[in-house]
């Protein structure tokens, strides 16, 4: 997939619009995404700082990551839903969550991380490579 696309929360009051190709896409089964968003993964993906556009206010919450990083997660404050996410450890990327995209059908998950954490009955892709915690990724 390569840009641009554009996405936002629930309510449209969050929206962001973006002409980078995604990076790092695929599902983490990591405790804290199950937490977040009730799930037992999320979809998520990066890019460059730098070619996101936001609109709308966003909330984040922040919390130590296992590596030691501050993991941020971004959300609308009217309806709550959850659109950005960032980690200190790769300050010049922000993730997106893919579930927020106008067109989610546009991206194509690469892997799966923190499959270990998966519960038993969370069928995975095959096809996905998987990774029992987080993989070195290029710039982290």
């Amino acid at each position: 997939m390569t840009g641009p696309f554009t996405g936002g929360c629930l309510c449209g009051a969050l929206r962001y619009e973006c002409d980078a190709e995604p990076m790092f896409p695929g599902h983490c089964h990591c405790n804290a995404c199950q937490k977040a968003s009730g799930s037992p993964f999320v979809t998520i993906f990066a890019v460059p700082k730098s070619a996101l556009k936001i609109t709308g206010e966003v909330k984040y919450y922040e919390s130590r990551a296992d590596s030691g990083n501050i993991a941020r997660r971004g959300f609308c404050p009217v309806c709550g839903g959850r659109v950005l996410g960032g980690s200190s450890g790769m300050p010049d990327l922000v993730a997106i969550m893919a579930g927020s995209m106008d067109d989610p059908s546009l991206l194509a998950p690469g892997m799966i991380i923190f499959a270990e954490n998966a519960p038993p009955w969370c069928h995975m892709d095959p096809a996905l490579p998987k990774f029992p915690g987080m993989p070195d990724l290029p710039g982290g």
